[in-house]
């Protein structure tokens, strides 16, 4: 069989991206064929900084905006070449020239000082393809899928609507196997205790029994008490939950599987997974990055793009 062709985002140029790419490249290029937004004379600046080896089979695309490479710092111009970088990947992937699109971590702030109008990846496919992206984070043994993402916390209670809610469920329901519950977490502590901490979880469980109906069977349950729904059991129970904001899906998940949870963008016409972590300055080009998340967001970015 032909090995299927992935565009790779290069991500922040003063993060870790490229020392991962470089050192997973030989492993990946035997499951896939990766095409790497990256122009030569970036990789073979950041290579020398790494005193790393570029593999002859690394294939290479430009792009333009060379710059200094300074680990560790926030720049506008990484951030622009991130940006671009990504673009590049998106249009391999829209143009068929990739079955797939997977992206190394960005900096939200290098992003800003760009003057780039999104807080990230998701929201410029988002924003790009007119649909809306679910942002769901995990590996095999736990997912969560965001119902919020990068939103101060202020704002979070007000997002919570009985229709929104219940389209974003019926959205990611497409994507997740039908055969298996999912686990739907309350906002409020105790789930609200009956309105007395707090009444959206009225709005929540009107959403799922809305949602349900629609589907046709009970799928998703809820709403859970936040503070226990990642307890060994309801694992056992659920395998995949959707979050009402970002740190109440993400603390638990980060702090059970960080090194191998893999970020995928799910209700898009295109493949897309990505590491879930940062771009990591304190350890930027000093040879200590795990390959972990990037191999399995490569892996389900293949496997994605077989079964789409």
């Amino acid at each position: 069989m032909t090995k299927p062709h992935i565009a790779i985002s290069i991500g922040d140029l003063n993060g870790v991206g490229i020392e991962i790419a470089l050192k997973a490249h030989n492993q990946i290029n035997k499951i896939c064929t990766p095409h790497y937004c990256i122009s030569n004379t970036m990789l073979q600046q950041a290579a020398k900084k790494l005193a790393s080896s570029i593999p002859d089979d690394f294939i290479t695309h430009e792009i333009k905006g060379n710059f200094a490479i300074e680990p560790g710092k926030v720049s506008a111009q990484s951030g622009r070449y991130s940006y671009d970088s990504f673009l590049h990947a998106v249009d391999l992937v829209r143009s068929n020239q990739c079955n797939a699109l997977v992206t190394l971590p960005i900096h939200k702030e290098a992003w800003e000082k760009a003057g780039i109008a999104y807080k990230g990846h998701t929201d410029m496919l988002r924003d790009l393809f007119k649909e809306e992206a679910i942002m769901m984070l995990g590996c095999e043994a736990m997912y969560v899928a965001l119902y919020t993402e990068h939103l101060p916390y202020k704002e979070v209670a007000s997002k919570i609507e009985k229709e929104k809610l219940c389209r974003f469920l019926l959205n990611l329901a497409k994507h997740l196997p039908q055969n298996e519950p999912i686990g739907v977490l309350g906002l409020n502590p105790h789930a609200g205790d009956n309105g007395v901490l707090g009444d959206e979880e009225r709005i929540i469980e009107e959403a799922i029994t809305l949602a349900n109906s629609k589907i046709g069977k009970k799928i998703f349950c809820g709403a859970l008490v936040p503070d226990t729904a990642f307890t060994p059991a309801n694992r056992k129970r659920f395998r995949y939950f959707v979050a009402m904001y970002h740190d109440q899906g993400l603390i638990p998940l980060k702090a059970l599987y960080f090194d191998e949870s893999i970020n995928i963008s799910l209700n898009l016409p295109i493949i897309r997974t990505s590491v879930d972590h940062g771009t990591a300055f304190d350890i930027a080009y000093k040879n200590k990055a795990s390959l972990k998340s990037y191999i399995n967001a490569v892996n389900a970015a293949i496997e994605y793009s077989q079964t789409s």
